[in-house]
């Protein structure tokens, strides 16, 4: 049976970003954003922080940005002991210039020839897995 994000009912914390977690399982990237100012909201919130409107959108885009920092995690920590196989392993958080630079985290895959801040990354979606806690997930890829 295919995994279902409505039948198994995963949302973020607030309930805001559901709207990401559905996109990202349909093969999706998308990011919340104003519908009056269009101010990017990242972590998605239900009402704009800018100019108080309580409308937000969500916009459709490709996964690109570039490296703002990233961490290489080197032991299997307690709540993530599902990645025990892959350390040790990069976490990246990625800037998107398309949606004013808000910032989305996910985990490195491929090679880190050219792992650096400000190296262009390129994103890809993954289903769910018991990796991801049930949760689909994005990776970044250097895209030298």
């Amino acid at each position: 049976m295919a995994y279902s994000f409505e039948q198994h009912k995963i949302t973020g914390a607030i309930e805001a970003d559901d709207e990401y977690w559905r996109g990202l399982e349909d093969g999706k990237f998308q990011l919340s954003r104003c519908s009056d100012c269009k101010t990017w909201t990242w972590p998605a919130h239900f009402r704009c922080g800018h100019c108080g409107c309580w409308e937000m959108e969500w916009v459709e885009m490709e996964p690109k940005g570039k490296i703002f920092t990233y961490t290489r995690s080197r032991y299997a920590f307690d709540r993530v002991l599902e990645r025990k196989d892959d350390v040790p392993y990069v976490s990246v958080v990625a800037e998107i210039p398309e949606a004013g630079n808000i910032r989305v985290m996910g985990v490195l895959a491929g090679p880190e020839e050219g792992l650096a801040i400000g190296a262009p990354v390129r994103g890809r979606i993954l289903p769910p897995s018991p990796k991801t806690k049930n949760y689909p997930s994005i990776v970044w890829e250097l895209d030298l």
